[in-house]
C-alpha cells in the first residue's frame, strides 16, 4: 500500500527536524461557506496536518467552547455528509495537506461503516478519529477503514494503563493522539513535567508519532510540547477565536493566531 499522506507529512518534518501542527476547528462553524476558507488559511499559517470536527449534538469529550461549536454548526444544519462535502472542496486546491476527520460514533454508524469509508475515500479524507470508540469496540469500522486506506487514530489519557497502550498499538495508524490532562477540551491544568513523563512510557508499546492536544492554548505552551511530542493539537483556543471574532475577521484572526503559534514552535 502507498504511503499515507499522514506517514508522508511526519516522515518530512522528522527529516528537518521539526514538529507537526495539527489545528483543530469545527466543520460548519461559523458557517458552512467560511469553513474551506478558514482550512486554507490554517495551512497558510504553518498547519501540517488540519482535524476537521463533526458537529454532534452531545461531544462529551469536549467543554463548553467546543461544545458551542457544534451546536452553531448544528443550527446550520452541518451534518456529515456536509463534513464529507467540504472535504472535497477544500481538495479542489490543497491534494497535500493531510484532513483528519474527528467526532463521535452516532454519525457514523447511522450512515453506515462502507457508506462512511467510501465518502471518506471519495472526498479526501485521510485519517478518522472517533472519540467514542475505543479499541475493543472498533473492530467494524477499523476493517473498513484500514481496507480503504485510512487511517484510524486513538486517543490515549494519563490513565491509559500499559494494557492499553498494546490495544491500540494494534489498530491505530496514522498518530495516536494523548490527552494531556484529565478532564474536558479546552482546561487550562495542563502539566507539562506529567507529559513529558507520559511520553517515554507511550513510545514503549505504540511505535507511530504521538500528538499532545487539550490545554494548549499559546506559542510558549506549544513550544514545550513540541519539545517532547511530535505533534501538537490545539483546538479549544482557536474555536475560541471564530466565537470571539467579528465574521468578517474570522479568517485573518486565525491565521495570525496559528502564524504565532508556528514561529514559537520552530524557535
Amino acid at each position: 500500500m502507498a504511503t499515507s499522506r499522514i506517514a508522508g507529512v511526519f516522515a518530512a518534518l522528522r527529516a528537518n527536524g521539526r514538529k507537526a501542527l495539527i489545528p483543530f476547528v469545527t466543520a460548519g462553524d461559523p458557517d458552512k461557506a467560511t469553513t474551506v476558507p478558514i482550512l486554507h488559511c490554517l495551512v497558510a499559517a504553518g498547519a501540517d496536518i488540519l482535524e476537521l470536527g463533526v458537529p454532534f449534538s452531545d461531544p462529551m469529550a469536549d467543554g463548553p467552547t467546543i461544545q458551542r461549536s457544534s451546536e452553531r454548526a448544528l443550527k446550520h444544519g452541518t451534518s456529515l455528509r456536509d463534513c464529507l462535502a467540504l472535504v472535497s472542496e477544500f481538495r479542489r486546491t490543497d491534494n497535500a495537506t493531510p484532513v483528519v476527520l474527528m467526532g463521535y460514533a452516532n454519525p457514523i454508524e447511522s450512515m453506515g461503516y462502507a457508506a462512511f469509508a467510501a465518502g471518506a475515500v471519495s472526498a479526501g479524507v485521510d485519517g478518522v478519529l472517533v472519540v467514542d470508540y475505543p479499541p475493543e469496540e472498533s473492530a467494524g469500522l477499523h476493517s473498513v477503514l484500514a481496507a480503504s486506506g485510512i487511517d484510524c487514530i486513538f486517543l490515549l489519557s494519563p490513565t491509559s494503563v500499559e494494557q492499553r497502550m498494546d490495544d491500540i498499538a494494534r489498530f491505530a495508524s496514522g498518530y495516536v493522539y494523548y490527552v494531556s490532562l484529565k478532564g474536558v477540551t479546552g482546561a487550562a491544568n495542563l502539566d507539562l513535567d506529567e507529559v513529558a513523563a507520559k511520553i517515554p512510557q507511550i513510545r514503549k508499546h505504540v511505535d507511530l508519532p504521538i500528538g499532545v492536544g487539550f490545554g494548549i492554548r499559546d506559542g510558549e505552551t506549544a513550544r514545550a510540547i513540541a519539545r517532547i511530542a511530535d505533534a501538537v493539537v490545539i483546538g479549544s483556543r482557536l474555536v475560541q477565536e471564530i466565537e470571539n471574532s467579528a465574521p468578517g475577521e474570522v479568517v485573518g484572526n486565525l491565521g495570525r493566531l496559528v502564524g504565532g503559534i508556528r514561529r514559537a514552535m520552530d524557535s
